[in-house]
């Protein structure tokens, strides 16, 4: 297949793939050029039938598509090889491209992104609080986008909010403008019982996959956090940090800074040269175990609801930022 044909079907699943609802070929053509891709309405319109009958995209009515499992499957296999290492690269990236000072409590923060309906966020508010609550959250904040905001190269599709959870790389800006480099070995699923950390029970590499791995737990149904929140026994999206063993009084100090702030996302710092949880630390460096940020909408999946989660989707200020008791009622006014 000519590489331009193959690269406007792989964009046009991808368009798909990211806002989460059927959209028309108008809407998809609109979308396209607003990535800079330069294509006509007809053109999209001849694409989509082409890609109906493969199975790769349907016809749901009203005249717009939505992109099925196969597509999905194209979509990532296409991608796989091209973005090897991509993780890794763009936990630099968002790491070095963030600007948050905690001491004057500002600039901006990695978040992941979540679209859902409001009235199926409303539903599971006070579950999604809970785990706020129990502390199996990236600190106390999140953030709302409304329907047809545009925001990280996206936009929230119409009918839909975006829910903006802060990611841990977050945690990983704070300690280089320390000074402090932090290595991101992995993400992984840990078991919890009695609301303590005891194994890891899944974990996979950032320098071997293409895909978050916490999006890929959350996806398989792998989670457990209705049971970490109603008796302690579950299992949490976490990951795996190490930093040198000489900055462990500093992080520590920031650590505590960051949690009074909202922003706390460290459940264990180990000992230098010590293993953490069985997981070997690398001498003259410290182990650290890192709360997800996408772990309040696992609650989403677990209960039900298919949703689309983006991690490290972009940086957003940190003063657009609420605490989590206020999700209800903000939630309400898009009811």
């Amino acid at each position: 297949m000519p590489q331009k044909i193959e690269k406007r079907r792989l964009a046009i699943l991808e368009v798909l793939r990211y806002n989460a609802k059927p959209l028309s070929s108008s809407k998809i053509t609109e979308e396209l050029l607003a990535l800079g891709h330069e294509i006509s309405g007809r053109t999209v319109r001849l694409y989509l039938q082409k890609m109906d009958r493969e199975g790769l995209t349907e016809d749901v009515g009203k005249r717009k598509r939505a992109i099925t499992e196969l597509g999905l499957g194209e979509l990532e296999s296409s991608q796989t090889f091209e973005r090897i290492g991509f993780l890794s690269a763009k936990i630099d990236r968002m790491t070095y491209g963030m600007s948050f000072d905690l001491t004057n409590k500002s600039g901006t923060v990695v978040v992941n992104i979540t679209f859902v309906e409001p009235k199926e966020l409303a539903k599971r508010v006070d579950m999604i609080s809970e785990v706020y609550e129990n502390g199996y959250a990236m600190g106390h904040l999140l953030a709302l986008l409304e329907p047809g905001e545009r925001s990280f190269n996206t936009t929230v599709p119409e009918g839909m909010v975006g829910v903006c959870t802060v990611c841990s790389i977050t945690l990983n800006g704070v300690l280089l403008k320390y000074g402090i480099p932090t290595n991101s070995r992995f993400g992984g699923l840990l078991d919890i019982y009695d609301k303590t950390p005891t194994r890891f029970a899944e974990i996979i590499t950032y320098d071997g996959t293409s895909i978050d791995p916490l999006e890929v737990f959350i996806r398989s149904g792998m989670t457990d956090y209705i049971g970490a929140i109603r008796n302690g026994r579950g299992r949490i999206g976490v990951s795996f940090r190490e930093f040198p063993a000489d900055s462990r009084d500093l992080v520590e100090d920031i650590s505590r800074k960051l949690k009074v702030i909202g922003l706390g996302g460290f459940m264990t710092i180990g000992r230098a040269g010590r293993p953490l949880l069985d997981i070997p630390v690398s001498e003259g460096r410290v182990g650290a175990i890192i709360i997800g940020g996408l772990n309040p909408m696992s609650i989403l999946e677990e209960t039900g609801l298919r949703a689309h989660s983006r991690a490290m989707s972009g940086l957003l200020e940190f003063n657009k930022l609420f605490r989590y008791e206020e999700l209800e009622s903000r939630v309400r006014a898009f009811l």
